[in-house]
């Protein structure tokens, strides 16, 4: 090992000194803005996986859709089904209703599903807690677990369908009982508002409830695996018919995935701070050992020592500091992430409550998703930051000529 390395490893843990304070708080600021990164850009990448997910399991990864409705649902799925991506489609309806049960009312999302196809898009039968959606048929539904809760329905139980028809219909001279349907499964999804707001039925029913005769409200396509959504979903524009448009699952939620994706890289930089700050402390500290081991510089340079060597005594230790901070900060951050639910659920019992602070964050746990790219931009930036915080208290100490260093006092 060259001197300078020898050196700066025993300028950092002195010998005799069980406790090397300095280089425990310095490495400590280092690990703390790492762990905070790294938990931070996580959670909100969590946050953005999730919701894609969700959208791709309940809707496809693209939307065919139209200005109006979709006449002609069979012959736009035949023109669908021969672009190369594409594994599946199927059409769907969807509206809201007023749901009555024992007199309570709810005003729920409902989307109709055709129930011999959207096995292939949708895996319904993921997420069904009771029942199953074999069981659907023209006079049942499935219900959201939340909203089910909410109603105190199970499975089994009869509800009362109310539809913007029977309301316009009610108006005039004619009179519309409402549609009495019995519930046949329920699902959860794990996002909030989906499980409190979401009722499944066949796409016959939604076409009678919304009086939309043969026609749907969009088509819903799932790709093959590894398939790029955007090249299909071009690919299907150029197919399809001009009133007729495919959306891919980030164009459809665009407003929504760019305020997510702005708040993860926003609460990146606010955080960055905190490893600059702990740069800052590791020059602080580099340089009060220049001046207070000023005479010893000088006999490193009267005993041969070159300012290149004598730098570099001083980088290694910003380098080392970095490097160690990075490693204890990610196994932190591991830590965090691992026990993550645990946390957060102690944290909301001291705060505001489980209950609501689900309701706030929609989740029904907090999710997580580490993008190797951002973990490698925070190792990197952390180890870069570190070590350049060592160039400042190198510069000094290689300017310093050793017969005026060793006449210090």
């Amino acid at each position: 090992m060259p001197w300078y390395l020898y050196l700066a490893f025993k300028q950092l843990f002195p010998t005799g000194r069980r406790f090397p304070f300095f280089t425990f708080m310095s490495g400590l600021g280092v690990a703390v803005g790492v762990m905070l990164l790294v938990v931070s850009t996580s959670v909100m990448g969590g946050f953005s996986y999730e919701i894609r997910r969700m959208i791709v399991d309940t809707q496809g990864e693209i939307q065919v859709v139209a200005a109006g409705t979709i006449d002609n649902a069979d012959e736009i799925i035949a023109r669908i089904s021969k672009v190369p991506g594409v594994v599946a489609a199927t059409p769907y309806a969807q509206g809201t209703v007023m749901l009555e049960y024992r007199r309570r009312p709810v005003f729920p999302l409902i989307q109709g599903v055709d129930l011999s196809r959207v096995n292939r898009v949708i895996p319904f039968n993921r997420y069904m807690l009771a029942g199953s959606l074999d069981n659907l048929d023209d006079d049942s539904v499935i219900l959201s677990s939340q909203l089910a809760a909410s109603l105190g329905a199970m499975v089994g139980s009869k509800v009362d369908i109310f539809s913007p028809l029977l309301l316009e219909k009610s108006n005039g001279d004619e009179i519309q009982l409402p549609r009495t349907v019995r519930i046949a499964g329920i699902f959860e999804i794990g996002h909030q508002q989906l499980d409190r707001s979401v009722v499944i039925a066949s796409i016959r029913l939604m076409q009678e409830l919304y009086g939309l005769k043969d026609s749907v409200h969009g088509i819903n396509v799932r790709l093959a695996p590894g398939a790029d959504e955007f090249k299909t979903a071009a690919a299907l524009n150029a197919v399809l018919p001009d009133d007729r448009r495919a959306l891919t699952w980030f164009e459809s939620n665009a407003d929504f995935q760019h305020i997510i994706r702005f708040e993860k890289y926003m609460v990146a930089f606010l955080l960055m701070f905190i490893v600059v700050v702990a740069a800052l402390s590791i020059m602080s500290s580099l340089l009060i050992s220049v001046v207070r081991k000023t005479r010893e510089i000088g006999l490193l340079g009267a005993l041969g020592g070159n300012p290149r060597q004598i730098a570099a005594c001083f980088c290694a230790q910003g380098l080392f500091l970095g490097l160690a901070g990075t490693a204890v900060g990610l196994l932190l951050a591991w830590l965090m992430l691992t026990f993550r639910d645990q946390i957060v659920q102690v944290l909301a019992r001291l705060t505001v409550g489980e209950e609501v602070f689900r309701q706030f964050y929609l989740f029904a746990k907090l999710p997580s998703h580490t993008v190797g790219s951002d973990l490698v931009f925070i190792i990197i930036g952390a180890i870069i930051s570190s070590t350049l915080a060592g160039l400042v208290p190198a510069w000094r100490a290689s300017r310093l000529k050793p017969v005026e260093a060793l006449r210090n006092e």
